[in-house]
């Protein structure tokens, strides 16, 4: 069955989906023709992609905090989900730092009232919980991280991502190891893509520095990452959802990240955009190499996605230079004023072709 084929008239509750990936799975999903609920705080960015795609008319969007129990499993029970994709989280690791609480409240018990929520709704047949590559204890390995290494993330928000790890282990030992629902989860590694306007974040700092002619600062330029086009995780979060909803046995945790030839330095990131920025609009940007010895974060993290290639015939579509040319062309469209949805429904389109002509794609669309 093909994706679309799968998800059309599906109903699918999305935690989050006022944030930055939030926003394209929206997307992502009524392009493939689901019935979509969105459940979330409000944009936590201004300007947000919420608001430019607007995904609100395109969905059924309910604004709520994961830490209202109650709330939320009256949505549940009001929208009657089939299929639940839990991305709700304070996903900054700076602010983290500054709001311990916060961040523990959000990540982890938020974790546990969706979880809750789907125990007490039979409905739902497919649960994908969204972390991060963050969860890892890392030791600095210039090898990635398998699936079944120590999870003891460092920092406030990688150590309540490992916290959200375990907490969905254990519902799903306690609690469903009946046929009734299939339960995952899946870490991916730094995500790329037109509409982010986080702060600390290394591309929106980038781009507000490009549109202000400003010098690029980079705090730690040294440090690698596995970057990825947004459309990379959500499609593979996807494509999950659809593979365990059919075949419990699909269900696991999962590492979605880049080829080994994708995880670049903070430096390549920078230059490359600068390299695509002067190819767009024609000006020169530099950057600068401003370590403030902030908090403390991890210098060398990867990922080993052996385990999603082989289960599933996956491997990443786009890039690191194709993600980074669609990031300003993104930019591009919304700066100079033109139509932002029509480039959002261009890059999801392009993106679905290249997974039909990727011979190793698990997805058959």
């Amino acid at each position: 069955m093909s994706i679309k084929d799968f998800y059309y008239g599906k109903k699918v509750l999305v935690t989050g989906h006022t944030g930055f990936k939030g926003a394209w799975m929206c997307c992502v999903l009524k392009h493939l023709g689901a019935d979509v609920t969105g459940y979330a705080l409000n944009p936590p960015t201004e300007p947000s992609l919420f608001a430019i795609s607007k995904a609100e008319e395109k969905i059924r969007s309910v604004y709520g905090d994961v830490r209202d129990l109650e709330h939320l499993n009256q949505i549940f029970g009001r929208v009657k989900p089939e299929i639940v994709i839990h991305m709700a989280a304070q996903p900054l690791v700076r602010e983290a730092y500054r709001e311990p609480v916060d961040t523990y409240s959000t990540n982890v018990l938020g974790t546990v009232h969706v979880l809750e929520c789907v125990r007490q709704n039979s409905c739902v047949k497919s649960f994908v919980n969204v972390t991060t590559d963050k969860v890892y204890k890392n030791r600095e390995w210039i090898w990635g991280y398998r699936e079944d290494e120590e999870l003891n993330g460092y920092d406030p928000y990688s150590n309540s991502k490992s916290c959200s790890e375990l907490i969905t282990e254990c519902y799903k030992n306690s609690y469903f190891q009946n046929e009734r629902a299939a339960i995952s989860t899946v870490r991916a590694g730094n995500v790329i893509g037109g509409g982010d306007f986080a702060r600390d974040r290394i591309i929106p700092d980038c781009v507000r520095a490009a549109v202000g002619s400003r010098v690029i600062s980079v705090r730690n330029p040294y440090s690698v990452r596995p970057y990825q086009h947004v459309l990379e995780p959500v499609s593979a979060y996807l494509n999950l959802a659809k593979a365990q909803y059919m075949d419990r046995s699909a269900a696991g945790c999962y590492n979605i990240g880049p080829d080994e030839r994708d995880c670049c330095t903070t430096k390549d990131l920078v230059e490359l955009f600068c390299k695509k920025w002067k190819e767009h609009f024609s000006s020169d940007i530099k950057w600068v190499n401003e370590y403030d010895g902030g908090p403390h974060e991890a210098n060398y993290l990867k990922l080993d996605c052996s385990k999603m290639k082989s289960r599933f015939k996956w491997r990443p579509v786009w890039d690191i230079e194709e993600a980074v040319d669609r990031v300003i062309q993104w930019n591009q469209a919304y700066i100079e004023g033109g139509d932002v949805l029509s480039c959002m429904e261009g890059q999801i389109c392009d993106y679905m072709k290249s997974l039909v002509e990727c011979k190793e794609s698990y997805a058959d669309l």
